[in-house]
């Protein structure tokens, strides 16, 4: 009877075993991620049923009596002068606009990760697709806006994708087998 002789790094831990431990960190990643992104979509869609029933003027009053401490203390505060910014525009008639499109990016969102977690395979090239629409957007709007918080979240999602389209492949390739 032949033995197979396997190799062992210098941990002691199968060659083997190393590749399946790293798909497996992957997998995790992935599960991590659309996670996160899920309860970001339930957020955001949340959100934009509260800033629906909120009045202009009370957005910007709320807005000023959060930082109204804070701003003489350090008038440069950069979340302070941003949520002061993003409320006098939400104020100023983007309000539609901002309930619109949190709605339905929360709501794509939530559905396409909900479709994820239960192994669909069409939900990973349209995550793919969605989230690649949603990191160019995001992008155009850096462009005008060069607000940090987006290009976090457009690297976060650049991530989501790669790990969608890795998840997907060894989707792909565990049913073929």
């Amino acid at each position: 009877m032949r033995q197979r002789m396997c190799e062992i790094d210098m941990t002691g831990v199968p060659m083997s075993l190393q590749s399946n431990r790293g798909k497996s960190m992957l997998h995790d990643s992935f599960r991590a991620g659309i996670t996160l992104k899920g309860i970001d979509g339930i957020l955001e869609a949340v959100g934009a049923v509260l800033l629906w029933f909120v009045k202009p003027s009370s957005i910007s009053a709320i807005s000023m009596v959060l930082f109204e401490h804070d701003l003489p203390l350090d008038p440069h505060d950069f979340i302070a002068i941003h949520l002061l910014h993003i409320s006098e525009k939400l104020a100023n008639g983007g309000k539609t606009f901002a309930c619109i499109y949190l709605l339905s990016h929360g709501l794509t969102k939530a559905a396409l990760v909900t479709a994820l977690w239960f192994d669909k395979l069409w939900a990973y090239p349209l995550t793919i697709a969605v989230f690649s629409i949603f990191s160019f957007y995001q992008i155009y709007r850096f462009t005008h806006t060069h607000s940090l918080v987006l290009a976090f979240l457009t690297v976060f999602d650049i991530l989501i994708i790669y790990l969608t389209w890795t998840e997907y492949e060894t989707q792909i390739k565990s049913t073929t087998r």
